[in-house]
């Protein structure tokens, strides 16, 4: 049910994109209806939504393919917890995350991703025993050899998956959202190094570990049959070069990047037209184990972002409802460049002694309370009568949301957080 009072498309200014107003969930219109205005904005979390979300990703995916939820989406406790049966790992990305899962979900199963990893955060890895390491550079690797080999009480050899920079097909290049590969990037190695690295790796050299595989999260933002074009490019370049090196392939990682589509929220990616593909794949290696690691399309669909509508005004001839918080706190459509999906639930109360300003126009642009002209969440909003006191609640914001906004910029208070259905 659309929450919103106008019909769901909104129109939009020349060049932007239609966005569908989100379908809200009852226990979410009822919780944020039912907030004090002064605690508002508030993070509201459906973790039944994202339990039965999960359950479905989970079942949709074949036999040997891993799947590793990329806490760097939303690393919540509260989430951490509610995603753990459906999971079989979490994959982080510093030292803080290592530390912070590792106390939330305790003796789960640890992969440790991500450029730029320090000594001290390598040698508390090691510590912990996180079950894989990607690698991303040759002193990377030379790091992580050293350290292996200092352990006070060596172990098994550590598991490695060197990511490589792998060449993305140009309709790859073209669909995804945001390339981490097929271009120069900071992440993974340069295909060149591969015979080198496999290399030190096979002959002896790094004693203290092991190669397990590769790994190559190449594109963010691809739906489920340019993913699995994706997954059988980087099998296929694995195998070919693990047996030139005699050496055995365990383990593919193809990381994640499943499409979100903030234009239209109730589109979801086709995870059962992947995992069919997935399967295609892995019968054909049956030595072969595949990992995902999603972070965005498990979460974004339980997370809303409520607030307050302060004040609506109009300038050159369109019209603003300036909302508590902004992109402070929401930093996803800023940092996107889109219009974050929203629904308008409008409030009859008026509890104050001064008149209720409201829209002229039928759709508005809704704003922070940020001292910048980026502080847009949403333009274009069908929202015909808006009027300050009503309360705006933007979806999909599970994901990359409030773990990547800029908190500090202007003081204003933190967010609520609350969790349904814990």
């Amino acid at each position: 049910m659309s929450l919103s009072p106008t019909a769901p498309t909104a129109p939009t200014a020349p060049g932007a994109t239609a966005v569908t107003a989100p379908a809200v969930t009852a226990p979410v219109r009822a919780l944020a209806l039912s907030l004090p205005a002064g605690r508002l904005p508030a993070y509201l979390y459906d973790l039944g939504a994202l339990r039965e979300h999960a359950d479905a990703v989970r079942r949709a995916l074949p036999p040997r393919v891993e799947l590793y939820y990329a806490a760097k989406a939303n690393p919540e406790p509260e989430i951490l917890t509610a995603l753990s049966p459906y999971v079989d790992g979490f994959e982080v990305s510093s030292g803080g995350e290592l530390a912070h899962v590792a106390a939330a979900v305790p003796g789960r199963p640890l992969a440790f991703g991500g450029p730029g990893k320090t000594p001290a955060e390598t040698a508390a890895a090691l510590a912990a025993g996180v079950a894989r390491f990607h690698v991303e550079s040759a002193h990377e690797l030379r790091v992580l050899a050293a350290l292996a080999a200092e352990r006070p009480a060596p172990g098994p050899p550590v598991e490695v998956l060197p990511r490589f920079n792998l060449p993305l097909s140009a309709g790859a290049l073209h669909t995804s959202a945001l390339s981490m590969g097929g271009r120069p990037t900071p992440f993974g190695l340069d295909p060149s190094e591969a015979g080198e690295v496999m290399r030190h790796l096979t002959g002896g050299s790094c004693p203290g570990l092991r190669v397990r595989g590769i790994h190559a999260h190449l594109a963010s933002g691809l739906g489920a049959a340019d993913q699995v074009a994706v997954a059988e490019s980087v099998v296929d370049w694995a195998v070919r070069l693990f047996e030139r090196h005699g050496a055995p392939l365990h383990e593919v990682n193809i990381g994640g990047g499943m499409a979100v589509d903030y234009a239209d929220p109730a589109a979801r990616f086709d995870w059962a037209g992947y995992g069919a593909g997935l399967a295609r794949l892995v019968a054909a290696h049956p030595d072969l184990r595949l990992r995902v690691e999603p972070g965005r399309a498990l979460t974004a669909y339980c997370g809303w972002y409520a607030t307050e509508v302060l004040d609506v005004k109009r300038s050159h001839g369109e019209d603003f409802a300036v909302v508590r918080g902004g992109t402070h706190h929401l930093r996803t459509p800023a940092a996107k460049g889109h219009d974050q999906p929203c629904a308008v639930l409008p409030v009859a109360h008026w509890p104050h002694r001064w008149p209720r300003p409201a829209a002229r126009g039928d759709s508005v642009t809704v704003a922070g309370q940020l001292c910048t002209p980026k502080d847009v969440l949403a333009r274009g909003v069908p929202a015909p009568g808006l009027r300050a006191g009503d309360r705006v609640v933007f979806a999909l914001a599970g994901a990359y949301a409030w773990n990547i906004s800029h908190h500090g910029f202007l003081m204003h208070p933190r967010p609520g957080f609350h969790f349904l259905g814990g």
